[in-house]
């Protein structure tokens, strides 16, 4: 008989402890309210650590939703007029050199961006990952001074590039300053790691992005947001493919 309360007290213990913690699918709720906007212009600095040494490609952005992007390339002269286009599931690039617009699909979506650690497919994903996975908080940790809550992801269909993600939320700011995207057999792919969190039009965004390809050598890609404004007007033409000409 004392064994089962011990028992009953243990197991109770473990259930508030879980009570405590917010749903999953609450958290995601959060960091999409800050992350995504009706719309936004970003100009930004993609820093790519090769294992030569580093290389720095300027762009300008316009997003609308999750659904629409523009980004033109500005420097260095080699990547200059350099345009991508993404329409919901579709992406097209144009490149000024050839003069040729191609829509990259299929096996090209795994092809690096300009040599950096992201992949086409990571342009394509929805930012809204209630959209994409189901979430469950399984503690809580501290990084980089902040109390975070782990939590882990699982996609909820085969079409997403990462079966697996793990996050640690910042508990005050809602932002998942650190992320594993994991594959399906397990693997850890890449790393992700929001930096430099500033208070901008009203809510917390980062300034800063590190990615690492886990599988690549190299130190990792920064993503550098020099500017960004929410909610500004976006001339409806950019988002064609006539405007990659």
């Amino acid at each position: 008989m004392q064994h089962k309360i011990f028992f009953l007290l243990g197991l109770f213990g473990i259930t508030s402890a879980f009570a405590q913690y917010p749903f999953g699918e609450e958290i995601l709720n959060r960091i999409d309210m800050n992350m995504s906007s009706k719309n936004r212009k970003v100009v930004s600095k993609m820093v790519i650590h090769g294992r030569r040494g580093s290389r720095t490609i300027e762009s300008q952005s316009w997003v609308e939703g999750t659904d629409k992007s523009f980004t033109e390339y500005l420097a260095p002269a080699r990547e200059k007029g350099t345009k991508m286009l993404k329409l919901e599931d579709r992406l097209w690039i144009y490149s000024p050199s050839t003069d040729r617009t191609i829509q990259i699909s299929g096996h090209m979506l795994r092809q690096s961006v300009m040599g950096s650690d992201l992949s086409y497919e990571d342009m394509l994903e929805d930012p809204k990952m209630t959209n994409d996975y189901e979430a469950v908080v399984i503690g809580e940790e501290e990084v980089d001074d902040r109390l975070c809550w782990i939590v882990e992801l699982t996609a909820k269909h085969a079409e997403v590039a990462y079966h697996f993600r793990k996050m640690w939320v910042d508990q005050k700011r809602d932002i998942p300053i650190m992320q594993e995207l994991i594959a399906k057999s397990g693997t850890l792919l890449k790393r992700m790691e929001l930096k430099d969190v500033t208070l901008m039009g009203g809510r917390w965004y980062p300034k800063r992005f590190i990615f690492k390809d886990m599988l690549k050598s190299g130190k990792g890609t920064e993503f550098l947001v020099e500017s960004i404004e929410f909610d500004v007007a976006i001339p409806g033409h950019l988002f064609t493919k006539a405007a990659l000409r």
